[in-house]
């Protein structure tokens, strides 16, 4: 087709790839998400250790995991949100005749 390497890379070669890796990327990235409260095992100040110290000192607990799931929830929403749209844009290249 005369394409040059790159060009083959770029046009042909990555948008396929990143169809087909767009979804389990997306999976991973909220598995990891999800996953950050492990983090507190090990020592890390994160959102839940946070959490766990701000609680001891107020005596409200409810109130304090409450909110932690909310921004955990906002999170992870606005990732699958973003996932949506990148799938959107990346799989509307199949309808324009684009194949597998």
């Amino acid at each position: 087709m005369g394409f040059s390497h790159a060009e083959t890379l770029r046009y042909i070669v990555l948008p396929q790839a990143f169809r087909r890796v767009l979804p389990p990327l997306v999976s991973e990235a909220m598995t990891l998400l999800k996953n950050t409260s492990l983090l507190s095992a090990i020592s890390l100040v994160e959102l839940t250790r946070a959490g766990q110290m701000v609680a001891s000192r107020t005596y409200k607990p409810f109130e304090m995991y409450l909110a932690i799931s909310v921004i955990y929830l906002i999170m992870t929403l606005t990732l699958s949100l973003l996932a949506r749209q990148l799938e959107k844009k990346w799989g509307s290249a199949e309808g324009r005749g684009g194949h597998d």
